[in-house]
C-alpha cells in the first residue's frame, strides 16, 4: 500500500473514531444536564475520550503519511459519519435540512481545502510557536466570555463553544504537524514545549466540545467544530508555511465559492437547531395543571361555571351540597 493510500485510510478511520466520540458525548451531556462534573464518573464520557484520542493518534499518522492539503479535507467526513452514528446508537433522526446541510458543509469544506496547493514541509520558529500559542488562548477565552454572556440564548452559546473547540483542535493539529516535521529533521527534544501545547489545546477543545453538544445537540456543534478546525489550520498553512491555492485566481475563486457553500450548509444546519422538532414540546413533554381543591369552608358559594351564580336555598329547605365531598376538578378542560 502506498503512502498516500495509507493516508487516506487513516484518515477515514480518523473520522469514524471522531463521530462516534461526538455521538457518545452527547449522550452523556443528555444525561448529565445541570452537574457540571458528573461526566467524569461516567464510562461513556471516558469511551469518548479515548475515541478521540484514537481520532487524534490516526490523525497525527496520517499527516506524516500524507500531505496538509489532503488529510485535512477528509476530516469534514466526521460529521457524515456522525449522522447515521446518532441514528444508529442514539436514535437521533436527523431531519432533510440536517442532511442538506452536512452534504452542503462537506462538499464545500472539501472543496475549499482541496484547492489548497502542496508546499515544502517547513516548521515554525520558537517566536512564532510562541505568538501563535498566545493568540489562540486568548481567542479561546475570549469565546467562553462571549459563550458566557450568552447563556441565555443556548444555540448561540453552544455555536460559540463549537467555534472554540474547532480552534482549539485546529491549532493542535497545526503544531503537530510543526512537531512531526522538527522530529523528522532529527530536532529531538526541541519539540517538548510545542507537545505541552498541543496537550493543553487537545484538553481544552474536549471540555468546550462537551459543553457545546450540552447546549446544542449534536448537528449545529458538529458542524462548526468540523468546519472550523481544518479551515483555520489550512489558514494557518497559507499564512505561516507559505501554502497558496492551485490554478491561481481561478482556484481562489472557486475556494471563495466553496466557503460560501460551506456557510450555508452551516446555516441550514443550525436553523434546524434552532426552530427544528427537536425543540418542540409534544403535549406530554409539558406539565400536567393540579386539580383544584375546593374551599374547606362550608359557607364559600360553589361555582359550577363561569357565569354560574352562587347557590340558593331552595324552597324545599334544601341546602347545597358539602363542598369537601365533591371530587377534585381541574382548572380547564
Amino acid at each position: 500500500m502506498s503512502a498516500l493510500a495509507l493516508s487516506v485510510l487513516l484518515s477515514f478511520v480518523s473520522a469514524v473514531a471522531y463521530a462516534g466520540g461526538a455521538v457518545v458525548q452527547e449522550r452523556v451531556a443528555d444525561s448529565c444536564s445541570g452537574e457540571r462534573f458528573a461526566p467524569l464518573r461516567r464510562p461513556g464520557w471516558w469511551a469518548a475520550l479515548g475515541l478521540n484520542g484514537l481520532g487524534g493518534v490516526l490523525h497525527v499518522v496520517a499527516l506524516a503519511f500524507g500531505p496538509l492539503s489532503l488529510v485535512q479535507p477528509l476530516g469534514a467526513l466526521t460529521i457524515v459519519f456522525a449522522l447515521p452514528l446518532a441514528a444508529l446508537f442514539v436514535g437521533r433522526k436527523a431531519g432533510a435540512t440536517a442532511w442538506r446541510g452536512a452534504v452542503m458543509a462537506t462538499a464545500g469544506l472539501a472543496g475549499l481545502l482541496s484547492l489548497v496547493g502542496a508546499s515544502d514541509a517547513g516548521s515554525l520558529g520558537p517566536a512564532q510557536r510562541t505568538a501563535l500559542a498566545l493568540v489562540t488562548g486568548g481567542a479561546l477565552v475570549a469565546l467562553m466570555v462571549a459563550a458566557r454572556a450568552a447563556h441565555r440564548h443556548s444555540a448561540v452559546r453552544s455555536v460559540l463553544l463549537a467555534t472554540g473547540a474547532g480552534a482549539a483542535f485546529g491549532m493542535s493539529s497545526v503544531f503537530t504537524k510543526t512537531v512531526a516535521v522538527d522530529w523528522s529533521a532529527g530536532a529531538g527534544l526541541a519539540g517538548l514545549p510545542s507537545l505541552g501545547v498541543i496537550a493543553v489545546l487537545s484538553a481544552a477543545g474536549v471540555f468546550l466540545s462537551q459543553s457545546a453538544y450540552r447546549d446544542g445537540g449534536l448537528a449545529a456543534p458538529l458542524a462548526t467544530l468540523t468546519v472550523v478546525n481544518p479551515v483555520l489550520a489550512a489558514v494557518v498553512g497559507i499564512v505561516l508555511f507559505g501554502e497558496t491555492f492551485r490554478h491561481g485566481t481561478t482556484g481562489t475563486v472557486l475556494a471563495l465559492g466553496c466557503a460560501v457553500v460551506t456557510g450555508g450548509g452551516l446555516i441550514l444546519l443550525t436553523t434546524e437547531r434552532l426552530g427544528g422538532p427537536a425543540d418542540r414540546k409534544t403535549p406530554a413533554d409539558t406539565a400536567r395543571v393540579p386539580a383544584a381543591r375546593w374551599p374547606v369552608d362550608p359557607s364559600a358559594p360553589v361555582l359550577t361555571s363561569v357565569d354560574a351564580e352562587p347557590a340558593q336555598e331552595g324552597d324545599d329547605g334544601d341546602t347545597p351540597a358539602d363542598p369537601r365531598a365533591l371530587p377534585d376538578v381541574p382548572l380547564c378542560a
